[in-house]
Parts: structure tokens; sequence; C-alpha cells
């Protein structure tokens, strides 16, 4: 299968990005639950213009976060694994199952209770540390399995942001989303009169997202659809989107991630943690990442192969999606971020993230022994 320079610079930007994940995940724990513990998890909270650092890095640096999402998604449709409509039902039908399942498991334990509005949580898959985890496989892996995750995971992000769009709104400002979308607006006839310098995009998108951020609907998604007003043109070294792309995929791998999970993981484990596994919240995570994710990739997609919707992609084996089911059950950023959105309550978001590190451990874990044992034999470049 030929797959371009940028999806190898996204793969191993994700790649690094993962490892540095896990890393800044145990350092932030290790920290949070030592003697500094309070000085650690106060710093975090410090007033800087009236919000926490928390809350910039999540409402601001995250956007840009967003804005490669869009960028990347963008790209997959035009000329990636998703440009091929055929070819793209496949991961289409895999993350719809990956959502779904999930989400029903969730609020089977807690419909009707005060933790109902999580139901998001166990929906997402961490492009960054799934990538992370398959890479631990080196050359084992076929470049059709690295495509199948990456188009599974982006998919999985754009429903995820739907899902914060349409449930995790408060009251929304008119006048500020008016002004956001007309800034959108503006944005999109330069794009169509062929103003390729990112210079203007750049300006519009940080009003845009300002204007997001007191309209009531969380600023992070002017990320995303700035994306898809950068001009695309015809996706070569020479466009506006491939520039900007490639450009952002360190600091959002090196810097930005590994800064959300040091401000988002800072969490102190009391006497009675364990406990909070076993709350209607924390039993819808768990099953809802480590048992639905799989079940509903698998489900969905079977039935679609068997309906004659769509097929399965050359050089998988059902054996293969599985695996990447049981990775895809690596919520991390994205549920920790829909935690944060879903609850104001800090022992509700204490055992969501909680449960959301340990379902993405065993979901890491079995991924990675499961597709260790199928990907025996020869190497891949």
């Amino acid at each position: 299968m030929k797959i371009t320079s940028l999806f190898k610079d996204f793969f191993q930007s994700e790649k690094i990005g993962g490892f540095l994940l896990i890393f800044c995940t145990i350092v932030s724990l290790l920290i949070a639950n030592s003697s500094a513990g309070h000085h650690y998890t106060q710093f975090w909270e410090t007033n800087l213009n009236g919000h926490s650092i928390t809350h910039w890095i999540n409402d601001g640096l995250m956007s840009v976060f967003f804005l490669l999402i869009g960028l990347e998604l963008e790209r997959e449709l035009y000329k990636g694994e998703l440009s091929d409509f055929k070819n793209a039902l496949f991961p289409i039908v895999s993350a719809i199952g990956g959502v779904l399942i999930p989400a029903s498991i969730y609020l089977y334990f807690n419909y009707g209770t005060p933790t109902q509005n999580g139901a998001g949580i166990p929906m997402a898959t961490d492009i960054a540390f799934a990538i992370g985890v398959l890479a631990l496989l080196g050359n084992k892996v076929p470049t059709s399995l690295k495509v199948y995750l990456t188009a599974l995971a982006v998919i999985d992000d754009l429903i995820a942001i739907i899902v914060i769009a349409i449930f995790y709104t408060s009251s929304i400002s008119l006048v500020h989303l008016g002004i956001a979308l007309f800034i959108w607006a503006i944005l999109f006839m330069l794009n169509r009169r062929k103003v390729y310098s990112l210079t203007p995009y750049l300006i519009g998108g940080v009003v845009m997202w300002y204007c997001m951020l007191h309209s009531g609907i969380h600023a992070t998604l002017a990320g995303v659809i700035l994306a898809f007003v950068i001009p695309f043109g015809n996706g070569d070294e020479k466009s506006s989107s491939y520039k900007l792309q490639h450009l952002l995929h360190k600091p959002v791998a090196l810097f930005i991630l590994p800064l959300f999970a040091l401000a988002n993981t800072c969490i102190v484990f009391s006497s009675s943690w364990s406990n909070e596994l076993f709350t209607k919240e924390g039993i819808g995570i768990l099953i809802g990442l480590v048992i639905g994710k799989p079940i509903g990739i698998m489900l969905f997609s079977g039935l679609a192969v068997l309906i004659g919707l769509c097929t399965l992609p050359k050089g998988l084996q059902w054996k293969h999606i599985f695996g990447v089911g049981l990775l895809a059950g690596i919520g991390f950023t994205m549920s920790i971020f829909i935690t944060l959105l879903a609850f104001n309550d800090p022992v509700f978001i204490s055992t969501g993230k909680i449960s959301i590190l340990f379902a993405s451990l065993i979901a890491g874990i079995t991924g990675l022994i499961v597709l260790k044992l199928m990907l025996k034999g020869k190497a891949h470049e």
C-alpha cells in the first residue's frame, strides 16, 4: 500500500507523542501522590487573567490539537483512506460501532443517575496512545493496519467532536456564535478566492476562538471548523493545509498533549480509591472502553461486511480488527476531556479519570499482547 510522507510524519509524531503521554502521566501521578502533591495540584490551579492554568490548556492549547485533528480529517477525506467512499465505509462503520456500544453500556449502568451525562466518556479513542502502543510492535505492523487504526481514530474523534457540540454545550450566546460564524464565512470566501497565505486564516482563527469561548459552545471546536477553510488545493507539499499540518505535528505531540496529560492527571489517590472503580460511573467507563469498544467495532464491521455494505480492507484479517478494537479502548485524552465537560462535581471527575486510566492501561496491554501474537511473521516496510 502506498503511504504518503505526511502520513508517515503524522504516524511518527503520534508514536512519539504516545510515549510522551505515558511518561508524563506516570510523572504527574507520582508527584501528585508525593509530599509535594499539594503544591503540584495548586500550581495547575494558579489564576492567570481570570482562569486557571489547566483551563487555559484545556480551552486554549487544546484548540490547536483539534485544529490538527481537523486538518488530518480533511486530508483523509480528500486524499486518504476516506477519499474513496467504498474504502471509507469500513472504518466509518467500525467507528460508529465503537461509539454506540460503549455509550450504551455506560447508560445501562448510569441511566437516571447523576452520572448519566458521562455517556460520551467511553466513546473516545486516543490516537497518540493507540499509535504509540502499536509502534511497540515495530516493523511487524503492516501499513494497512496503521492506516485503518488512524482512520478509525480520526472518525472516532470526529464523532466525539459532534457529541461535544450537541450534548456538552451550555447556554448559547447567539451574538458571539454569530460573530464566530461570520468570521468563518469570511475565511471561507478567502479560501474560494484562492488566498493561500496562512496569516489571515490564523488571525481569523484566534478571533473565532475567542468568540466561541464566550458563545457557550466549547472553544476547541473553533479549531475543527477552522481546519476546513484552510486552503487544501491539491494537497501537495506547497498547499497551505499541508504546511500547517506539518508545522503543527511536533508542537502538538511533543508539547500540547504532554502538557494536557500533566495538568489533568494530577490525581490524588485516596485510601479508598479502588472503590471508585466499582461505582456505576467507574464500571460504565471500564466495561465501555475495555469490552464495549472491541465488541462494537467487531459487531458493526462484521455485519456491514456480511450484508455487503463494505469489504474487509486488503491485507487485514478479522483477528487484526479485533486487536485494533482492543487498542481503541485507550480513551485517555479525549475521554478525560469529555469527563471535564460532563461533570462539575470533583468526585465524579476524579472517578472518571481513575477509571479512564485503568481502562486505557488494560486496553493497551491486552491489545499489545493480542496483536503481538497475531503479527508473527515477516517484517513490513
